[in-house]
């Protein structure tokens, strides 16, 4: 037999025990048709409350501007070789006291490292034009038969610096450029400081 879902007030007043108004919403509330209709549109209320964002009243939302900005991103390279294809046409030896580095005049020419112009010389014989950069701990590099030279003497040099461009000046049978690697003012073989 189906319950009615609200009771007869008659039937809440002839029982003996407990409030009568509890019983009444009691008989209500555990109605079969009222939890069929609580069960599934509670389980819709917490699935929608999900969605809801949690803001306290009486704070308002703001507005957040973000703006976007370029922040370039460089990478600094401890040691590198001078140029940027490296072609070596003649090796270091007793008589040769540097590496040769083919190229074309005007390929430009780095600093293998972090240093300061010690000296900047201008000549028709041997080096013809060339920059010396101390790189500190008594260690200097010399670049020889630049066809332009773009540094000034003191001027702190990266290994992004553009020291010059490669040429044929001093005495020299075409385009390269001269790399000597010095350690106390002598020529050291430059593999012992350049990446492999």
């Amino acid at each position: 037999m189906d319950l009615p879902l609200f009771p007869k007030l008659d039937d809440i007043k002839k029982t003996r025990s407990g409030n009568k108004l509890s019983r009444f919403f009691r008989h209500v509330f555990e109605h079969k048709n009222i939890k069929r209709v609580f069960g599934a549109n509670m389980a819709l209320v917490i699935m929608a409350t999900q969605f809801i964002p949690n803001i306290p009243p009486s704070v308002e939302a703001e507005e957040t501007i973000i703006r976007e900005t370029e922040t370039p991103i460089t990478t600094i390279r401890d040691v590198q070789y001078p140029v940027k294809e490296v072609r070596i046409t003649q090796g270091y030896s007793f008589f040769h006291p540097g590496l040769d580095l083919d190229g074309v005049t005007g390929d430009e020419i780095k600093s293998i490292k972090s240093g300061k112009v010690e000296a900047i010389s201008y000549s028709k014989y041997a080096y013809g034009n060339a920059v010396l950069v101390n790189h500190g701990n008594k260690l200097t590099s010399l670049y020889a038969h630049l066809s332009k030279i773009e540094v000034n003497e003191g001027e702190e040099v990266t290994t992004l610096t553009k020291l010059g461009e490669m040429g044929a000046t001093g005495r020299s049978f075409g385009d390269h450029l001269h790399l000597e690697i010095r350690e106390n003012g002598i020529p050291i073989n430059p593999y012992s400081v350049l990446p492999r």
